[in-house]
């Protein structure tokens, strides 16, 4: 109980310069990285953020772990993250390992049931997700898609006219394999 508020002045002084230098260093990396780092996460770039966290975490907090070895375990994953997507830009198939793909829980006014419960989304979520871009009407919806970073994304009927080809290609149903 005695070290409930204050330990010494020795520890506290130690733990506020290591979070200004972890601090520093995972802020100019996420500069350099890229707009990867702090974009909307996949399941591997979530992955990556909380090892992150928690590296930074117990090099500020844990006497026992030095600033240049938790500084060097975080600007480690930081470069494993960028040679990881780096690669799964250039290859479909790596990619297809390492993020997961959207899928179609919607189609035409029907709910893909299937779909649905493999990517474990109840219709309350769909219907949250529709009333958040302001849709009353099942009938004004082309498309629901569950995408690779766990959000919803809403294809309207007038926005599909307005796709090329390609794009409107890919509101087909995917079969549940």
């Amino acid at each position: 109980m005695d070290m409930l508020f204050f330990d010494n002045i020795d520890n506290l002084g130690r733990i506020i310069i290591t979070a200004v230098m972890v601090y520093i260093l995972i802020v100019l990396i996420t500069k350099i990285s890229g707009k990867r780092s702090t974009s909307q996460l996949n399941n591997f770039d979530w992955i990556v953020t909380v090892m992150i966290g928690s590296l930074g975490a117990s090099t500020i907090l844990l006497e026992d772990i030095p600033f240049v070895e938790g500084g060097s375990a975080i600007v480690v994953l930081y470069v494993l993250q960028f040679l990881v997507t780096k690669y799964a830009s250039i290859s479909a198939p790596f990619s297809s390992v390492i993020l997961s793909e959207p899928r179609i829980v919607f189609y035409q006014g029907q709910y893909l049931s299937d779909a649905m419960r493999a990517e474990r989304l109840t219709q309350q979520e769909l219907e949250s997700a529709m009333r958040a871009e302001g849709i009353r009407n099942l009938n004004e919806i082309e498309a629901i898609v569950f995408e690779s970073d766990a959000t919803l994304t809403i294809i309207t009927k007038n926005a599909k006219a307005a796709y090329n080809d390609t794009v409107s290609e890919t509101l087909l149903p995917l079969t549940d394999s």
